[in-house]
């Protein structure tokens, strides 16, 4: 089926209904297995109180009315109130506990699924788009909310309903009871091709939303490149024509609706029919009395709006089938990067060594054959308190050195160690914890500037916030926000410039104190007079510490101890600047090309 090349994956309906899927979704209902029971019991009693008015009427009409007993009438009407309300009580009560139950379920189901979630190695997230996962937590679980709150225990009251129905036209008249029941094999045919109809219609529903879902988050995600590139008009029609197919499918599923309910309603008159013809019949032969014959009439028209509930009921559980599916497939994805079993401890005085030794990594498998290496038998070790810079074209490797160092990619050969002790063998928290990356792509969250320097870390204070803002010289532009350091920021820190919010990851990798520092290309993307601001916070940051530096631009690493030179994946030269200007390489070259050409 096509995706329409969003790269989000459309929905194929497997199984409407899965046993063991389904069982693993009643696994969360047993820490509230009370409270379903009490719901289970609500729809009981409520069901049973609900068929007690057509008796009622029966006793009126055959004993009451004859005999001209108004004290037994009134009794019946007061039963028959009194009935009606316990319907009401217990309806009501049944609800509260169900919606109750099902918010509960989509609360444990949503922070299981966040849990994963953060658990999970970035290759996963190269995989899967955002939007997809967002679904999950989202649509997919509110599915689930629905099937507990209005599906799973409400399908008991519509069976306890039929249960006692039945029951009750069998305990008055099995033979009028068995007539009335002539046309259920006529019912259920009609209900089996809904069903397939329905199937069919919601499975196209859903593929056209997640084609629907999938334009719209790239052109809005996109929208400065539609609109310079003046694609409004050309995306506005292809939004129409994606429109139309998602309401053509829901059309088509409501045209389903507007035939299966008169259906039913038309085999509900052949009933009716029925009970008047063969009742009747039997009403004058003196077989059967008006009291049975009026609450054989009412029984019959309660009897199939259960069965119309069931059927939409079919609806909702496939959705909650593919729903789960789709979820458990996600819970049980084992993260490919984990703690070793047994961690190595760091010292608490980490010194700050970094060691590649022969590392190969490649971000494919090759497709069965030699790997694309990114990375090319790299060894180089890093002092404490070190500062190397790493340079080289585009493409060469550089941040990929991060990555591995970080443990977001796992290295096919080789090893990292950092103080001597390979990364595969710390607990990610702690190795982590000792590094300070920032980035070229600079994130910063909705929150407040005082959130993002400190992430929600207990053991940085306010006190802590206002010493690293200033140690970077972010100071000034924070008090000239409206509200300081509670300024909210906006979606990824919109309303700040490029370079105050390079400011604000500096204060925030200041603020957590690490003994490592890496830098990857940050002052790439600003102008000469905020880097020359952005140095000077940088050359704070970097005092005491290890330093790891990733550069394009090579003024900005012509200080460094030490300058790795990578090529193809390799380190092809080392040394510092005026060491590598004089051999006359790589590094010379790409001197050349950037402050010779400058120049010209």
């Amino acid at each position: 089926m096509s995706n329409d090349g969003s790269g989000y994956e459309e929905e194929v309906l497997g199984k409407a209904y899965d046993s063991h899927l389904m069982g693993r979704l009643l696994r969360y209902l047993k820490p509230y297995r009370w409270p379903v029971a009490g719901a289970v019991a609500l729809l009981m009693l409520a069901s049973g109180f609900a068929v007690v008015g057509p008796y009622l009427t029966k006793i009126a009409l055959d004993e009451a009315i004859p005999e001209g007993d108004g004290r037994q009438l009134a009794l019946l009407a007061i039963l028959f109130l009194g009935a009606s309300a316990l319907v009401f009580v217990f309806q009501y009560a049944q609800a509260i506990v169900t919606t109750w139950l099902g918010q509960r379920v989509m609360y444990d189901l949503r922070t299981q699924i966040f849990r994963k979630l953060q658990q999970l190695d970035l290759p996963f997230y190269d995989r899967n788009p955002v939007g997809r996962l967002m679904t999950r937590v989202t649509s997919d679980v509110e599915t689930l909310n629905e099937l507990f709150s209005s599906g799973l225990v409400t399908v008991f009251g519509d069976l306890f309903i039929l249960f006692f129905i039945v029951a009750a036209m069998l305990q008055m008249d099995a033979q009028l009871a068995l007539v009335t029941f002539s046309v259920l094999p006529f019912v259920a045919y009609a209900a089996f091709v809904f069903r397939s109809r329905i199937r069919s219609a919601y499975r196209d529903i859903r593929v056209r939303l997640a084609r629907l879902n999938a334009f719209l988050q790239e052109r809005f995600t996109g929208i400065r490149i539609v609109q310079l590139f003046n694609r409004e008009g050309a995306d506005l029609e292809r939004f129409k024509e994606l429109d139309d197919e998602y309401l053509a499918a829901h059309l088509r599923s409501i045209t389903y609706y507007a035939l299966f309910f008169p259906v039913i309603q038309l085999f509900t008159a052949v009933a009716l029919a029925l009970i008047i013809w063969y009742g009747g019949g039997a009403l004058i032969q003196g077989a059967v009395t008006i009291g049975v014959l009026a609450a054989f009439l009412d029984y019959a028209r309660r009897f199939f709006r259960p069965i119309q509930d069931l059927s939409e009921k079919y609806n909702l559980l496939q959705g909650a089938m593919a729903s789960s599916e789709r979820i458990f497939r996600l819970l049980d994805r084992e993260p490919a990067i984990v703690d070793a079993e047994v961690p190595a401890a760091l010292p608490p005085e980490t010194r700050g060594e970094i060691r590649f030794e022969n590392v190969w990594f490649a971000y494919g498998d090759g497709d069965g054959g030699e790997p694309d290496w990114v990375i090319r038998d790299l060894s180089f070790t890093v002092a404490p308190g070190e500062k190397v810079a790493i340079v080289g074209h585009t493409g060469a490797g550089k941040t990929t050195v991060i990555n591995l160092l970080m443990r977001f990619y796992e290295v096919q050969r080789g090893r990292i160690l950092v103080d001597g002790v390979p990364i595969e063998r710390l607990r990610m928290g702690d190795l982590r914890d000792r590094i300070g990356l920032v980035l070229q792509d600079i994130f910063l969250f909705s929150q407040s500037v005082e959130y993002n320097v400190r992430l929600g870390s207990e053991e940085i204070d306010a006190d802590a916030v206002a010493a690293a803002l200033e140690a970077v010289g972010a100071t000034p532009f924070v008090e000239r926000l409206p509200e300081r350091s509670s300024q909210p920021l906006g979606e990824r820190g919109a309303s700040l410039s490029v370079g105050e919010r390079q400011l604000l990851s500096f204060a925030r990798a200041l603020a957590f104190d690490p003994p490592i520092l890496v830098l990857d290309e940050a002052t790439s993307s600003v102008d000469s007079e905020i880097e020359a601001r952005i140095e000077e916070a940088t050359d704070r940051l970097m005092r005491g510490r290890t330093c790891l530096v990733i550069a394009h631009r090579l003024s900005t690493v012509q200080g460094a101890d030490r300058i790795l030179v990578m090529h193809g994946g390799k380190l092809v030269e080392e040394g510092t600047h005026q060491q590598l200007l004089e051999r006359e390489g790589l590094y010379r070259r790409l001197h050349e090309l950037q402050f010779v050409g400058a120049a010209a």
